[in-house]
């Protein structure tokens, strides 16, 4: 499969996923609003799932995939799976007593996460309680982790990508099956969190089956660190908690900054983080998924050439797709917050606050991309602790950057804290892959890259001109707001194309090719 299909197959799974993510967090937002309970379940939300994202989706996979794909390659299906049996086995163990000891440990977890709540005893009460309901879905979406990852393997994307689904769903029937039925709305809404890792692990096995895929436990779990592939495995996850994770790491330190600094918050950066997910959930995701197997497969079998023109077009698609998104999100911040989640206990201050926020994020959107494209370069290659030593450099410039802006602009000076240490990131694995003659950034590329940002600046003074003609669009009826927020869409849209049509950046038969499948000299 070429990349380019890869990362649409993943890719558009995953923006079905974003939408009904978004009708999640419209009913989240009704039910709950942004005060002390809405703080006090996003919480227990992040908790979780900060460690699925350096636990399972980073480290883990970063790790693990490359390894059962060149195993696929060179020793075929049989081993590949006994060595995936002895990995889950040691995966389900660990993750099984680490969830375990932090669901004692509940309450002074609590404190570190959200320092802010100490002084509204209530509302940490309520934080560990639906902490340590959330908390299971840990090891039940790490075991999701596994199963996508073989299935990555076998270049079969779909099925993982349309997982999280599963997810939103499950918490969206929450809200009118349990919710009325628990002490708070957000007890219900936890509760539905934990029984979707369920029902994701029930949905992914079929899948395997049908691959003629049967994961099972290794029954001699004493004598797995004999194996040498998985002590290996074992020493590229350490230091790939932190080099995976970095985004999440950074998310967390906003977290914990932002319960100092009042009520209603936390869930104001929540929701601005969450518009901000849709599109690096959908590009920077799905390209670096799709990107990791190919790359290793690539690079086992010597094609170094070829690895580095898969790496050229994972940027190129990665700038492609996330400047125009992120110049979206900059010039209809506020409309778009109005219309998703401005009704019920979501006020128009709430809308205002949020969509500071989602502004300052947006402007570190193609960066974060592009870092994600760029990242799986170096676990590719079995190299875990390059990654560790920039994400150190990453978190102590976001530290620092929120503790001073924060300052004088509260939770808004968060997000250009992490917007700014978004610029490092990005800047540190392009000078580090150069350095290491892995690949760089041509002059061609260079030219391509800034010819898209022309155009989505361009289809940005666009919309805008456009929504500025409408001054009292957002007093409507909702149903006309969503349509003339489709209608902005679809303008930009075109907008967009038609300056990358004309300025040559976008090679539609080229697109096609690839997703027929058909791979020309140039191999995506």
């Amino acid at each position: 499969m070429s990349l380019f299909k890869s990362i649409a197959t993943f890719g558009g799974f995953t923006f079905v996923s974003r939408i009904t993510g978004f009708l999640r967090d419209m009913v989240l937002a009704n039910l709950l609003g942004a005060g002390m309970v809405s703080d006090a379940f996003f919480v227990s939300f992040k908790l979780p799932n900060l460690f699925r994202s350096l636990f399972a989706e980073g480290a883990f996979t970063s790790a693990f995939v490359p390894i059962f794909s060149q195993k696929l390659v060179a020793e075929g299906k049989k081993k590949s799976l006994l060595f995936a049996a002895q990995t889950v086995t040691i995966l389900i163990l660990f993750l099984a007593l680490f969830v375990a000891c932090f669901e004692a440990l509940m309450p002074y977890v609590v404190r570190v996460l959200a320092p802010g709540f100490i002084h509204d005893a209530g509302k940490m009460e309520l934080a560990a309680a639906l902490c340590r309901i959330t908390f299971p879905f840990l090891l039940f979406i790490s075991i999701v982790s596994f199963q996508a990852g073989i299935l990555n393997s076998f270049e079969k994307f779909a099925a993982p990508a349309a997982a999280p689904i599963i997810l939103n769903l499950t918490m969206i029937l929450s809200g009118f099956v349990l919710v009325p039925f628990t002490k708070t709305p957000a007890h219900g809404f936890a509760y539905g969190i934990t029984l979707a890792g369920i029902f994701e692990i029930i949905w992914l096995q079929y899948f395997l089956v049908k691959q003629g895929v049967r994961p099972k436990l290794y029954p001699h779990p004493k004598k797995i660190m004999q194996n040498k592939e998985i002590r290996t495995l074992f020493k590229r996850i350490a230091p790939g908690v932190v080099g995976a994770g970095i985004y999440q790491i950074n998310m967390v330190v906003d977290t914990i900054l932002v319960s100092l600094v009042g009520t209603g918050a936390i869930s104001w950066l929540y929701y601005a983080n969450r518009l901000q997910q849709l599109p690096l959930g959908v590009v920077g995701a799905a390209i670096s998924v799709a990107l990791l197997p190919i790359l290793s497969k690539q690079l086992k079998a010597g094609n170094v050439i070829e690895s580095r023109q898969t790496q050229d077009k994972a940027v190129e698609y990665g700038a492609l797709l996330s400047l125009p998104a992120a110049v979206l999100l900059v010039v209809m911040a506020k409309p778009v917050i109005n219309i998703l989640f401005e009704h019920g206990k979501f006020s128009a201050h709430d809308t205002d606050m949020t969509s500071y926020a989602v502004i300052a994020y947006a402007l570190g959107l193609p960066l974060y991309v592009l870092a994600k494209a760029l990242m799986p370069n170096f676990f590719a290659r079995g190299d875990t602790v390059t990654p560790v030593k920039y994400s150190a450099v990453v978190f102590g410039t976001n530290l620092v950057a929120n503790l001073i802006l924060m300052q004088w602009f509260g939770h808004v000076g968060i997000a250009v804290g992490t917007t700014i240490a978004a610029f490092v990131s990005l800047y540190q694995y392009i000078h580090g892959l150069k350095k290491r003659g892995y690949w760089q950034l041509s002059r061609p590329l260079s030219l391509k890259l800034f010819k898209i940002l022309i155009c989505a600046l361009v289809m940005g003074v666009a919309v805008l001109s456009l929504n500025l003609m409408l001054p009292n669009w957002l007093e409507l009826n909702f149903l006309i707001k969503l349509i003339l927020l489709g209608g902005f869409g679809i303008f930009g849209l075109a907008v967009f194309l038609i300056c990358a049509k004309i300025s040559g950046v976008l090679d539609i038969a080229e697109i096609m090719k690839s997703l027929l499948g058909k791979r020309g000299k140039n191999a995506n």
